[in-house]
């Protein structure tokens, strides 16, 4: 098959489901095709050797990429978090009718949901069907991180999700809680195919070493890792409140935060006020290299705020901690939390909850080696059989083709 992806995140940003799945699928015989911005995320800032033009053009391996136009930023303001988010939607909307070549499906990362008004006119200018891969619904996730609070405005933006939905050849989504919550705001059940996310599977369970620097932060200690973005959405306070809880009767016990994001200048201010020994941050890195890390851990954490929308979440960052084969204390209930316990791979816990999260990373810590590496090893197992990038391949490529024989007919 001809395969577009239509995503505003792409290589060399960090994005599991960019390159990676793009070369698994082109390693499978399919032409791939991808209609991008210029890399800026997730600083903001455009990477060096890029340059923002009307268009560029460039190739990593057999996958083509094309890139168009944005307004570049990821801070706190609402407003320009808006305006990057609709310039790339307006500029891909505008040149991808007249830059892409014709392919038998595109494949649509969402959100956000401005990646819709593309999607959109490549259907009806060009005829392209598309799936759409739905990561976070909006406007959900827009009210859950206080991003957008306006109602008329979270109306507005429910609206266009729903008209893009319809027309939308078949959707995929992360989780039946999705699917459920789709199906109850009338999208047909039969468009609908639950495919799990996957982790980047070589770099997370083949790191390499860490640094010696970093190396001595993590030894003779009990170490509970969590790494990824540090924003409002992971609610990582009640975090700091649990080790807080934990300093005084098991020192040896530290919480280590990798990463950065809009939250971490706050966590850091509240541990150095506290003066807590036992809570240690380490900067963002490349996925190559955060296997290192989540290789040296005793335990990796999950957090995220007390919302109903991630009751129905799966964070990415659970399918790499499962494939490391390293115990979770998982502090995300519903869908996220019914997969470990699948798994037999970890610990459950509260969000937002400081003595809930003191009280798994006590029972993690109590477990003896042999009980902690079963958990491991079943979580590993698990990865491997339902939540891998093999199996996640099939299914999607099952779906491409379903739809593309279904438009022939």
């Amino acid at each position: 098959m001809r395969i577009l992806f239509l995503t505003q995140w792409f290589e060399p940003e960090p994005t599991f489901k960019g390159l990676l799945f793009a070369k698994a699928l082109a390693d499978r015989g399919h032409q791939i095709q991808v209609l991008t911005w210029f890399p800026n995320y997730p600083g903001g800032k455009l990477y060096p050797g890029y340059k923002i033009k009307p268009f560029a053009h460039e190739f990593f391996g057999s996958v083509e990429v094309l890139r168009v136009p944005l307004y570049p930023s990821h801070d706190r303001s609402s407003l320009r978090r808006v305006l990057n988010y609709c310039s790339f939607g307006l500029s891909a909307g505008m040149l991808g009718p007249f830059v892409v070549r014709q392919p038998d499906i595109a494949y649509v990362m969402h959100p956000p949901a401005t990646i819709g008004l593309p999607a959109l006119l490549l259907r009806y200018l060009r005829g392209i069907p598309f799936v759409l891969d739905i990561q976070d619904l909006w406007p959900d996730t827009l009210s859950a991180t206080g991003m957008i609070k306006n109602p008329f405005a979270l109306n507005l933006v429910g609206q266009w999700c729903q008209l893009t939905y319809r027309a939308a050849a078949g959707i995929a989504v992360l989780s039946p809680g999705f699917k459920q919550l789709l199906v109850q705001r009338g999208v047909p059940d039969k468009k609908i195919q639950v495919i799990y996310n996957w982790c980047d599977e070589e770099n997370v369970t083949t790191p390499s070493p860490l640094e010696p620097a970093e190396e001595a932060v993590f030894r003779d200690k009990f170490n509970l890792v969590f790494a990824g973005n540090l924003g409002s959405a992971q609610a990582l306070e009640a975090v700091v409140d649990a080790a807080t809880l934990l300093a005084p009767e098991l020192p040896t016990l530290q919480f280590i935060f990798i990463g950065n994001g809009i939250a971490k200048a706050a966590l850091e201010t509240k541990v150095k006020q506290r003066g807590l020994p036992n809570v240690r941050f380490l900067p963002r890195r490349p996925v190559e290299q955060v296997g290192a890390a989540l290789a040296r851990a005793d335990a990796l954490l999950v957090h995220l705020k007390d919302d109903p929308l991630f009751r129905i979440a799966v964070p990415g960052k659970t399918q790499a901690y499962l494939a490391v084969g390293k115990p979770l204390l998982m502090a995300v209930p519903g869908d996220a939390a019914e997969l470990v316990t699948r798994a037999r791979a970890g610990v459950l816990a509260e969000p937002e909850n400081a003595e809930s999260i003191a009280s798994g990373a006590r029972q993690l810590f109590r477990m003896t080696p042999a009980e902690r590496a079963s958990l491991g090893a079943n979580g590993k197992a698990f990865y491997k059989e339902h939540l891998s990038l093999h199996r996640g391949l099939v299914e999607f490529e099952r779906f491409f083709q379903n739809i593309v024989s279904a438009k022939k007919q």
